[in-house]
């Protein structure tokens, strides 16, 4: 086996390294959180439009209101307080293939597309074999944002708008939107992961790391829970709200008598 190396960082005696640069002389003070993250993760310079795209993803992510991840970065915050980083990490366990991480697969999907040889047919195979299993397509479909994803066209008009993407990640998300709303025979949304994996694609995050960002963003947004939970605590209401809604039924002796009891 070859003895396994590091590019990302090294201390030294002086200071750190960064990849190829130098923390104090070359980033500190001259290079942006966004450039820094970019270099380290993809392994080059981050041109201007990396950055553009990188932003608009990472605001778009950050916050999605009382969710699954806030719900349990709140509760968790409730019962440990002392754990900030703790109840941020339970919030991150919840970005996943439902909620949140949802580009990856629609990254796969898009993926397909852009390698066939008849990306029309490859579309057409993908939506009707999603459509015959009843099973979700990523990237499309939101409970509340219809008829569109007010969040998918602002990113969607935002890419078109660059001179220097190649465009193909989003004409194989619009085929594919195209072809889902034959399939289904009516207008399916594309919700912001869709949005959010062609615009990955495009600046060339490879399809495996594209949950990363969800990653970072949605830690911030965590954050913010935490600090509102400070002021204004909810973990306690959500833990009785569902103590008194979701009744017992057994045969035992409870404080809540169920209305079939």
């Amino acid at each position: 086996m070859n003895r396994p190396v590091t590019r990302l960082c090294a201390h030294h005696l002086e200071g750190m390294s960064y990849r190829d640069a130098d923390l104090v002389e070359d980033l500190i003070g001259k290079k942006t959180f966004a450039e820094v993250m970019f270099s380290q993760i993809i392994g080059r310079d981050a041109r201007p439009v990396d950055l553009r795209v990188v932003d608009a993803v990472l605001i778009t992510l950050m916050e999605h209101g009382l969710t699954p991840s806030a719900i349990a970065t709140r509760v968790v915050y409730m019962s440990a307080p002392e754990n900030l980083q703790g109840a941020v990490a339970a919030g991150l366990m919840a970005v996943g293939s439902s909620f949140v991480g949802t580009m990856e697969n629609c990254s796969l999907l898009l993926d397909r597309i852009l390698k066939a040889y008849d990306a029309q047919a490859e579309a057409r195979a993908i939506v009707q074999s999603h459509r015959d299993g009843k099973k979700p397509l990523p990237g499309f479909g939101h409970h509340l944002h219809k008829p569109d994803d007010p969040r998918s066209l602002k990113l969607l008009a935002l890419a078109r708008a660059e001179p220097d993407l190649p465009g193909k990640w989003l004409d194989a998300l619009e085929l594919l939107a195209r072809t889902v709303d034959e399939v289904y025979g009516r207008h399916i949304t594309i919700n912001a992961t869709g949005a959010v994996a062609a615009l990955l694609g495009e600046i060339g995050i490879p399809t495996k790391l594209m949950r990363g960002f969800a990653v970072i963003s949605r830690a911030a947004g965590l954050v913010s829970h935490v600090a509102e939970e400070q002021q204004c605590p909810s973990g306690r209401f959500i833990w009785e709200t569902i103590d008194r809604e979701i009744p017992y039924v057994g045969a035992g002796k409870s404080a809540h008598r169920h209305p079939e009891g």
